[in-house]
């Protein structure tokens, strides 16, 4: 078959783009995956920011792409952190947060820099995440944008808890949604400054979730591009089924309700400390005693640091109210529904 030729990439001169991968210990990812972003990225600068790694992925990446800079921070502070001290030393009017497991597309770029263009409150985007490994189906972490719960659980277009779906142009459209995906996170740098960056308290999960609501409590817009292509791994750092990753997701949910949700904020603390032991009870059932203990642990550290995130949500303007539904657990495991349509 003779392969189709890809028309150029057509970027606004005056918008520049910087494509920012955080990596640690990660040599086989960025072997296998920086090439795509080199080759489809070309109007756009790309930088490696590492987070203090023991691999010899700096030298790979120093030896084998000279075109892309390098930014050496001095510890692993997660992807917070990481991205904090890396975008510090970052140039550019669009900064593009991109996992280091993600395949890009040919032409993935100019549809995301013509929102950015044309809609000068569009502040954060992200498009299309589709699974690396079954090609034709939406990635758990994103999919195709994410909407969140009255009691703080995420979901999205694409993906409801397990529940993944095939990809069949049901979520092609340029569309609002209320957060935006880390795996590949575009936002405006003024706006990401603004914000003061990720919350470093999170270390690692839900904080663009965070930055999503804070950004939408100051009147911004975040949207999904369903006209642009990337293809995720997903779990390549930390898989679901590890303790640590229940840990980090039910402390920083309970993170993000606090310092944003608007309304009388611990009634929702005291409704998800309900469910959060209903979820303990399905890991008891499925002899899960390791994330029994994460939820705990993550109750504990959240209450532990409740004054400091009073202090933080007393400092925010005004909390909006943006809840997709009153309760995607009724929705999902009571009246059955499984995709977002």
């Amino acid at each position: 078959m003779i392969p189709i030729p890809q028309p150029p990439e057509t970027i606004s001169v005056s918008t520049r783009i910087a494509i920012v991968i955080l990596n640690w210990n990660g040599k086989q990812l960025l072997e296998q995956f920086l090439p795509s972003v080199v080759s489809h990225s070309q109007s756009a600068d790309i930088y490696v920011a590492d987070n203090a790694s023991t691999d010899d992925s700096v030298a790979f990446v120093k030896a084998k792409y000279p075109e892309i800079t390098i930014i050496q921070n001095q510890e692993n502070g997660g992807y917070a952190k990481g991205y904090n001290d890396a975008l510090k030393q970052v140039d550019a009017d669009i900064f593009c947060l991109l996992n280091s497991d993600i395949e890009v597309t040919p032409n993935w770029l100019p549809p995301i820099i013509t929102e950015f263009d044309n809609n000068s409150n569009t502040a954060i985007v992200q498009p299309k995440l589709l699974d690396y490994k079954r090609k034709d189906h939406f990635e758990y972490a994103g999919a195709a944008g994410g909407f969140i719960d009255k009691f703080g659980y995420p979901f999205c277009r694409g993906r409801i808890f397990e529940t993944v779906e095939a990809d069949t142009g049901q979520y092609s459209d340029n569309t609002d949604i209320f957060w935006a995906s880390g795996a590949c996170f575009f936002i405006r740098k003024e706006v990401f400054n603004t914000l003061n960056g990720f919350d470093e308290d999170f270390f690692a999960h839900m904080e663009e979730i965070d930055l999503c609501w804070r950004a939408f409590n100051l009147g911004y817009t975040t949207k999904y591009i369903g006209t642009s292509t990337v293809y995720h791994v997903g779990g390549a750092t930390l898989q679901s089924s590890n303790p640590r990753k229940t840990y980090l997701n039910f402390r920083n949910s309970l993170y993000t309700l606090t310092k944003n949700a608007s309304g009388p904020i611990f009634i929702l603390v005291f409704t998800r400390l309900v469910l959060d032991g209903i979820a303990a009870l399905k890991f008891l059932f499925e002899l899960k005693f390791k994330h029994i203990l994460s939820i705990l642990k993550a109750h504990f550290s959240y209450y532990a640091h409740l004054p400091q995130l009073i202090k933080q949500r007393n400092q925010i303007t005004q909390q909006k109210h943006y809840y997709k539904c009153t309760s995607i657990l009724m929705k999902y495991y009571i009246q059955g529904q499984k995709t977002h349509r």
